[in-house]
């Protein structure tokens, strides 16, 4: 009953009223999960959810509703409710006070959020965001980075470290780096802990791959995802990875894709959307169109006219580039995109559908063999 009063509210107060202690919780500690999720629900009212004096008898803050949350509740549901106070109510203020927003979970949800209001941020807010950009990713990156070396492009990755003892595979840059802290200054000589090689250290870009991101406001997953994978790209040997980022204009990311936080903060959502634009200038990048992949990461809501996107794609495809639309998915996995215009892209040659990080490395994979 305790449990159902909470589901209901405080208008339910005169019908059902917190009882009696139950398995070590707190009458206290009801009343507190109540004031706490009053402060987040009570938005549906519209009311003045800050309101001084009352029973609480202390004026709840967005800090004080962070910690309270942590002490109260499982990590499960705060992930909730922060996710809640972001995307429901717009609970701003969790992202401009530095303490809150360092008490934050960090996951994807909380790095979507940033991404929208980083511009409210600044100073040490600014910096403390970034930190949480860059641990997000890196988890993110993990993931998808073991998805790739599961994949056919993984497997033609002959820059992975060997375990073949052979002096024609000796990594010597990395073996010193990695020995460095057993060198003996007294003999002047490098105590070697072990020794590293690679089947091939040399780059060796023998195609190039050009990923084009649409960043209007409904492809921030999509947008995400993408800029991790163009940096796990970039340090295959055989991809010279280039990656710009759209709406009505076109801002190339290259120079930054080892650098995810500066890839990810770059990031303007929102605006329009001008695809044929932006695959015109993948096309000035393109050097040997028998060895380029243009990956084209779209919902293909195209606002600049349908028919010079389809004419500028079968440009592409006709100089011999493989043009490659990965289509953006909704909240539930599923492909959200322009039927009608991916059917078009398609009826020319490009391949046009929704793939995970493994599908896509076997398909590009298949391309380069």
């Amino acid at each position: 009953m305790n449990r159902w009063r909470l589901v209901l509210g405080r208008y339910a107060e005169k019908q059902i009223s917190f009882t009696r202690e139950i398995q070590g919780e707190s009458l206290s500690s009801y009343q507190e999960m109540d004031e706490v999720l009053d402060f987040l629900y009570s938005r549906e009212y519209g009311e003045d959810v800050r309101r001084e004096g009352g029973t609480e008898g202390s004026r709840l803050t967005a800090a004080t509703w962070i910690r309270k949350i942590r002490t109260l509740f499982p990590k499960e549901t705060v992930e909730i409710l922060e996710r809640h106070a972001l995307k429901t109510y717009g609970l701003t203020e969790l992202l401009t006070d530095k303490t809150v927003l360092e008490k934050l979970e960090p996951n994807q949800e909380l790095l979507e959020s940033i991404l929208q209001l980083k511009h409210l941020m600044k100073g040490e807010i600014l910096e403390a965001a970034r930190r949480i950009v860059k641990k997000v990713a890196e988890e993110i990156a993990e993931k998808l980075d073991r998805e790739i070396r599961r994949s056919r492009l993984g497997r033609l990755d002959r820059n992975r470290p060997s375990n073949v003892p052979s002096i024609r595979n000796l990594d010597m840059q990395k073996t010193i780096q990695k020995n460095l802290k057993n060198y003996d200054r007294e003999t002047g000589q490098l105590i070697l802990e072990r020794i590293y090689f690679s089947a091939r250290t040399q780059k060796y870009n023998s195609w190039r791959m050009i990923i084009a991101v649409d960043e209007s406001g409904s492809m921030l997953g999509s947008v995400i995802h993408s800029a991790i994978m163009a940096g796990i790209f970039a340090r295959l040997p055989m991809l010279d990875t280039r990656l710009v980022i759209f709406d009505t204009q076109v801002v190339d990311l290259s120079a930054h894709l080892e650098d995810p936080v500066t890839t990810l903060m770059s990031i303007q959502l929102g605006g329009g959307t001008y695809i044929a634009g932006a695959l015109q200038y993948c096309e000035s990048l393109m050097e040997n169109p028998h060895r380029t992949m243009v990956v084209l990461v779209s919902d293909l809501c195209e606002g600049g006219g349908v028919e010079g996107l389809i004419g500028t794609a079968a440009k592409i495809i006709e100089s011999g580039a493989k043009l490659i639309c990965l289509t953006a998915l909704d909240k539930d996995a599923n492909p959200s995109y322009d039927r009608r215009t991916g059917q078009m892209l398609a009826d020319r040659g490009a391949y046009v559908g929704a793939m995970t990080p493994c599908q896509l490395g076997d398909f590009v994979g298949r391309i380069m063999e």
